[in-house]
């Protein structure tokens, strides 16, 4: 099978965010040719998805890994999540601190029967695997908390800025892999739980895989990246299905956008707000969402 990848590097409503189209285009351009080349190998979706993600996480122009924002209290915590389509089998931390790649350990309880832990419990498990302490803050983010905490952190990040990273594969044995991470909506009530860690808004199964972002909030209440999944496995082709549920959520308000695979390698995104920062190869090119 033609293998098939899409990465994300968020979504917002100023696509000058974060120095640019460009520079993020060019970003994302690095990450998709050298996972692309995995996968022509013979690599894994999970492999694939997972370096993917490490190499958004280690740009700090997203925020997820190196470059995450902060929460109000000054302190960086990070959410991710991996699913593995083909055993249909989720795992993810939820507010880990102080790593360097969050979705590295979240593909480490791929292998555990306790799949989702929280920030206690990631920092527990990082030190039973001797997980090297990193601090993942930017000076730039930094300065960001400094000016907000003297507007009581009125702004809303997630509105604004390039935000959470993900990516979808199909490998060429047709299994399908989704991984999202992120350090969270930024400025957000200590010990807030982001969507990146839930099947809301990562989700895959042998017939599709979603990642998504934007505000958590709204795709928890849209239970989208699992809805998308659904409806292709009922039947409904993927673009339907993606723009069904993203005609659904525009009639709500809400705030995201999400990239999305299947099995036949169709690929599709969908957004409610101004840009998606997201690139593709479908086998033949590599291709943008901008």
């Amino acid at each position: 099978m033609q293998p098939k990848l899409i990465i994300h590097g968020g979504a917002g409503n100023s696509i000058e965010s974060k120095g640019g189209k460009e520079p993020a285009r060019q970003s994302l351009h690095a990450v998709v040719e050298a996972v692309y080349a995995m996968l022509l190998q013979g690599e894994s979706s999970i492999d694939a998805v997972v370096k993917a993600c490490q190499m958004l996480e280690d740009d700090p122009r997203f925020n997820a890994g190196t470059g995450s924002v902060l929460q109000s209290d000054g302190q960086i915590r990070m959410s991710a999540s991996v699913m593995d389509g083909d055993r249909q089998s989720f795992s993810g931390v939820i507010n880990a601190s102080r790593l360097k790649n969050p979705i590295t350990l979240a593909q480490t309880l791929q292998g555990s029967k306790d799949r989702v832990l929280s920030d206690y419990g990631s920092a527990e498990l990082m030190r039973e695997l001797a997980v090297p302490i990193f601090n993942p803050l930017t000076d730039e983010r930094l300065a960001e908390w400094v000016e907000e905490r003297k507007n009581n952190f009125q702004s809303n990040m997630a509105s604004v800025s390039v935000g959470t990273i993900g990516a979808v594969a199909l490998d060429r044995n047709g299994r399908i892999c989704a991984g999202t991470s992120t350090g969270g909506r930024g400025f957000e009530r200590i010990g807030r739980v982001s969507d990146s860690a839930m099947p809301a808004g990562n989700y895959a199964s042998k017939i599709a895989g979603v990642s998504c972002t934007g505000v958590g909030e709204d795709i928890i209440d849209e239970g989208f990246a699992t809805r998308v999944v659904v409806r292709v496995t009922d039947g409904m082709s993927l673009k339907d299905a993606v723009d069904k549920s993203f005609a659904e959520a525009r009639s709500r308000d809400r705030d995201f956008a999400a990239i999305c695979l299947d099995v036949t390698g169709e690929i599709a995104w969908g957004k409610t707000c101004e840009a998606l920062f997201a690139a593709y190869h479908d086998g033949v090119a590599i291709g943008y969402t901008l």
